[in-house]
């Protein structure tokens, strides 16, 4: 990499902000993610292994009413700094649902965040603004999931058959945790193209 590329990465690092995405933000949330999921631009989209929609409007109107349903938004803006007029366009997402299941005894309580909903524009791919995205995630759902003795958990689901996407959050501490399930075949979130496709489950060990 040269240096010209290295300062137009950290560049692309330091303009990234979050904010909680609010009801105006769905249209802008839907075309993300159905960009970035299912068409054929990034090296993150699983369009050669599900078909049809990501996600839609309804969906995405219910998970962002959801109070333990977290969901964040980088907004694009007029000047790219976070005191620059938005335009309405989402350049980055991702979203912690905050699940916290307290038992009889302490041993039984059992903190976790899912962590879903991760996506970078295909322009802004590459330039570590995903790396930013997520680590702002885990620290937002690490305070959430603080004042338990026991450890937390951080999860997500990918799908098989992505080893360049599982590397990726591999090498950012999560684990296969040997939980998976058949991809659902309802249509709700696209058609598979291949019958043997599942979702991993994947934990990050937290708060110990």
């Amino acid at each position: 990499m040269t240096n010209d590329a290295k300062n137009t990465d950290a560049k692309n690092r330091d303009k990234v902000f979050l904010r909680q995405a609010e009801a105006d933000d769905v249209s802008a949330l839907e075309q993300l993610l159905n960009l970035c999921y299912r068409q054929d631009q990034g090296w993150t989209n699983e369009a050669d292994l599900v078909g049809g929609i990501r996600t839609t409007q309804a969906e995405l109107a219910s998970v962002i009413a959801n109070p333990k349903h977290y969901v964040f938004v980088y907004p694009k803006t007029d000047t790219g700094e976070r005191g620059g007029k938005e335009t309405g366009e989402l350049w980055g997402c991702i979203a912690v649902d905050i699940k916290v299941e307290v038992g009889l005894n302490k041993k039984d309580h059992n903190n976790k965040a899912y962590i879903g909903m991760f996506a970078v524009h295909p322009e802004l791919q590459g330039c570590g603004v995903g790396n930013v995205i997520l680590q702002a995630a885990e620290t937002f759902a690490e305070r959430h999931l603080q004042g338990n003795d026991r450890p937390s958990r951080l999860t997500m689901s990918i799908l098989s058959h992505r080893p360049e996407l599982l590397a990726y959050y591999q090498r950012r501490g999560y684990q296969l945790n040997g939980n998976s399930m058949p991809f659902p075949v309802d249509g709700n979130n696209g058609e598979p193209k291949r019958q043997d496709l599942a979702l991993l489950e994947l934990e990050k060990i937290v708060n110990v």
